[in-house]
């Protein structure tokens, strides 16, 4: 039976449902799947975001710390699985290890290996840098790249490697259970949320749900919000989460009665805040986010420039949501002209529920096995 091992340097709690999924897939067509995760480090393990599959085979990375922000990470492979046949692991630039198993194939003593990843840094601040330039030129290093989105697809393809070989993957993750949260929300826990954030029939409510952090732009949808209550005076803000601009929100809210700072919610407490609001408003960077938002049918607007994850290929302008320019003004204007119009409003959230059907972790999954499958037939020709 052929073995892919899938190297994750932490094992994040929103792959375990897709990891599950692949390896019975990969069963099914008599491929075995093994994940071999590490684990946090630093900072990393603040954030509290790592689960369990009861089944990865776990080992012990060791770190290199290179300032407060960035450090170099060895992931050992370990002896019981060294006799895979293909090894996937994450595109970044301070993964040691990747450097050793891609040699060892280009020697022809390792096995056939891939890349998952987004093609470059989407958030770098210096994209014209060393870093960057590495990260494109190892681009061609692998037999096989395992793209986020579209947009890797494009950037994987420009930097010169062949297409037939590149899987797209259209990453996910598990968005059903908000979608089942809302539904079965008990009545009464509905009635105290609306009392809480302010809701009445008909006002707009716009949500903003992620890590609060500058890349989100949130001074920017505070004044642009303040803008929009000027013009629909029923409109709401809801802003769920938390980060090092926690505390810039709790004070904006505290000075505007129709802003609400809710902290971090999961489960039944985002669905239902979802479930009450009318569009994502999130002028900064985008992520995976968007699925939770289409999902519940709501549109995701947000700004042409800034520095989105590879997910932002989802939004279609106009469609199942807004890219507006990055302007406290113009945002305003484009969230006000779309509130005016229910119309618009109504086929947005269409569009956006129809798109949230298209990116699941089932899609994704299937992909991925898929992939999987053609990589192994290639390491198999090339051997030949």
């Amino acid at each position: 039976m052929p073995k892919v091992v899938i190297f994750q340097y932490r094992l994040f709690h929103y792959r375990i449902e897709l990891f599950n999924l692949m390896r019975a897939l990969a069963a099914e067509r008599g491929i075995e799947v093994v994940i071999v995760a590490g684990q946090a480090f630093g900072k990393e393990i603040l954030k509290r975001d790592e689960g369990t599959l009861g089944w990865e085979c776990r080992v012990k990375s060791l770190y290199f710390p290179i300032d407060e922000k960035k450090d170099l990470c060895w992931q050992p492979w370990p002896k019981q699985h060294r006799d895979a046949d293909l090894l996937v692991f994450m595109q970044e630039n301070r993964l040691l290890a990747n450097y050793w198993w891609i040699l060892r194939r280009r020697l022809g003593r390792g096995p056939a290996v891939a890349y998952w990843g987004h093609g470059k840094d989407f958030h770098t601040r210096a994209p014209g840098g060393l870093r960057e330039a590495w990260k494109r030129r190892a681009i061609r290093w692998v037999d096989w790249w395992f793209a986020y989105t579209s947009i890797t697809v494009d950037l994987v393809r420009e930097a010169g490697f062949p297409a037939q070989r590149i899987t797209l993957l259209n990453n996910a993750i598990d968005v059903r259970r908000i979608g089942a949260e809302w539904a079965n929300a008990p009545a009464d826990e509905v009635a105290r949320a609306r009392q809480r954030y302010g809701v009445i029939d008909g006002a707009p409510v716009g949500v903003l749900c992620g890590s609060l952090y500058s890349d989100k732009k949130l001074e920017l949808l505070v004044e642009a919000a303040d803008r929009i209550r000027q013009q629909c005076p029923d409109f709401l803000l809801i802003v769920i989460g938390d980060g090092p601009m926690g505390d810039f929100v709790r004070s904006a809210a505290a000075s505007r009665p129709w802003m609400t700072y809710d902290g971090v919610r999961f489960g039944r407490e985002k669905a239902i805040a979802f479930g009450l609001s009318t569009v994502m408003l999130n002028p900064g960077l985008v992520g995976l986010h968007i699925l939770d938002a289409f999902a519940m049918g709501l549109p995701m607007i947000t700004t042409t420039t800034a520095q989105h994850s590879p997910e932002i290929a989802y939004l279609v302008p106009d469609v199942n949501g807004l890219a507006l320019e990055e302007t406290p003004s113009a945002y305003a204007a484009g969230v006000v002209s779309l509130l005016r119009d229910p119309e618009r409003l109504a086929k947005m959230r269409d569009a956006a529920r129809a798109q949230g059907l298209k990116y699941t972790v089932e899609a994704m999954a299937k992909n991925f096995v898929d992939g999987i499958a053609r990589a192994l037939e290639f390491a198999g020709g090339a051997r030949r």
